[in-house]
């Protein structure tokens, strides 16, 4: 998913701060991570946000802006190269050290276990740390994630999307990405291009295939309560994605395709987003109290 664009990205990048966020950096695997970490007034669990391809920690900043006040803490990691985190410089990002790192990165932040949120490639990431590191996962989130095995066909197909070289691309991946492209779009969409060069988005689009989808065996075996919000509008992931999630996660999981909701909702409804969030939140610590000690 594109980042917001370099204007807008300051900006969000002001009020995150302005709104209680601290921006600070972790170096992990040899790459210097940028954190938005804020110390929330709530009661309920910490709760980690992860951005996809191409975005940013910014492209959150209208949820966490609304749990804030009900959570212990709300950390906003940003991928390698994306953001204001710095590039690998050893290697290529690929999916695999992508996973690595950020797991590492984690559990460097984690002070207690988390409900992780991801979206698209966030998604992905944050499965494969609960699937890593079930102790650090209170709960999971997943928005339209990616990680699912489809056929090579649809595969390829969604890499090319992301081949934007004009506006016209622009405009065609923004529109499988939001259920309604807000009309600004137009009047920046020429930008989109440099922001999809950018080498950690490069580097993930040329190493990515399907040996690193998720493994059927693997998605049930996570005890976490699970939540999968996949709007109806999302036109960027193929169907079959959705249907494996379907398939293979555990049946305790809340499966739910909201109405005019796109591929990456915090952007369009970032209030629907933090409600939907903040009612499961509530749900996991009350089921987790109510519930009868072991034998």
């Amino acid at each position: 998913m594109p980042r917001i664009l370099p204007a807008a990205d300051r900006l969000a990048h002001v009020a995150m701060n302005v709104r209680g966020f601290e921006s600070r950096y972790v170096t992990t695997g040899g790459v210097r991570l940028h954190v938005y970490d804020g110390r929330g007034r709530g009661d309920l669990p910490t709760v980690v946000f992860i951005h996809g391809l191409g975005a940013a920690g910014v492209s959150f900043a209208r949820v966490v802006a609304r749990l804030l006040p009900h959570t212990r803490r709300v950390i906003v990691p940003e991928l390698p190269g994306h953001g204001r985190s710095g590039e690998l410089t050893a290697s290529r990002l690929t999916p695999d050290i992508l996973i690595d790192t950020m797991t590492t990165a984690l559990e460097t932040l984690l002070e207690e276990p988390a409900i992780l949120c991801g979206n698209s490639l966030g998604g992905a990431v944050a499965f494969n740390f609960a699937l890593r590191r079930p102790d650090r996962v209170r709960a999971l989130v997943l928005v339209s994630p990616a990680g699912a095995p489809v056929p090579e066909e649809e595969f390829r197909e969604l890499l090319d999307a992301f081949a934007v070289t004009d506006r016209r691309t622009a405009r065609r991946l923004v529109e499988r990405i939001y259920h309604r492209p807000p009309w600004f779009l137009a009047l920046v969409a020429h930008e989109f291009p440099d922001v999809l060069k950018r080498r950690a988005v490069r580097d993930l689009l040329e190493t990515a295939t399907v040996e690193h989808a998720a493994k059927e065996e693997d998605l049930g075996t996570l005890r976490m309560p699970v939540l999968l919000l996949w709007g109806r509008s999302d036109r960027l992931l193929p169907a079959q994605a959705l249907a494996f999630f379907r398939r293979n996660l555990p049946p305790h999981a809340v499966i739910e395709e909201p109405e005019g909701l796109g591929h990456s909702p915090q952007l369009e409804h970032p209030s629907r987003l933090a409600e939907r969030i903040l009612r499961f939140a509530r749900d996991v610590v009350a089921t987790k109290q109510d519930a009868p000690p072991p034998a």
